[in-house]
């Protein structure tokens, strides 16, 4: 598929001007720069697949933050079944165990450990919790970029919060110590 001069010239707008932002979502889904940067190479290919189909009734961000969120749970989805696929065979590696935080007044060292807490969470609420608290999406936003009803965002906010507030008590605690 070839698209006319014009429309190469409005997807370059559209990339330049939603590269960055989409780039900090991307790096906050995956907490990986490589990972990172595949993934929103994926979301480009995808967006100029679906150029013909973006009607413009909705803003392009929102379209284009959709395909991220969509492209990266698929991603989480086929590597997961590629695990359960190594896990059957007994080859899997056995996930390392966080390091605790030693100083909880360095930032890098609390930082590693919500990086780590946010790797255990579901893609789903990893995705829902991201999109609310680094986006600082409203719930409602939550709920259209990941194509499911508030309640289910809701869900998923509730439990990756809980999750993550367990991972992370040990934080706490040493900080008061």
């Amino acid at each position: 598929m070839t698209a006319a001069p014009l429309e190469n010239a409005e997807f370059r707008r559209l990339v330049e001007t939603h590269r960055q932002r989409l780039y900090r979502l991307a790096i906050d889904l995956t907490g990986d720069h490589d990972e990172a940067q595949d993934l929103l190479q994926e979301v480009f290919v995808r967006a100029w697949r679906g150029l013909d189909a973006f009607r413009g009734e909705a803003d392009a961000a929102t379209w284009l933050r959709r395909i991220t969120v969509n492209t990266f749970l698929n991603t989480r989805r086929s590597a997961r079944l590629e695990l359960v696929r190594l896990e059957s065979d007994g080859s899997a590696p056995e996930p390392a165990a966080p390091e605790p935080a030693r100083d909880p007044a360095d930032a890098r060292r609390i930082q590693e450990a919500i990086a780590r807490a946010l790797d255990g969470l579901s893609p789903g609420e990893r995705t829902a919790f991201v999109l609310r608290h680094y986006q600082e999406l409203a719930v409602l936003e939550v709920a259209r970029a990941m194509g499911v009803a508030e309640g289910t965002a809701k869900s998923l906010l509730f439990r990756a919060t809980h999750k993550l507030a367990g991972r992370l008590a040990h934080l706490q605690t040493e900080t008061l110590s």
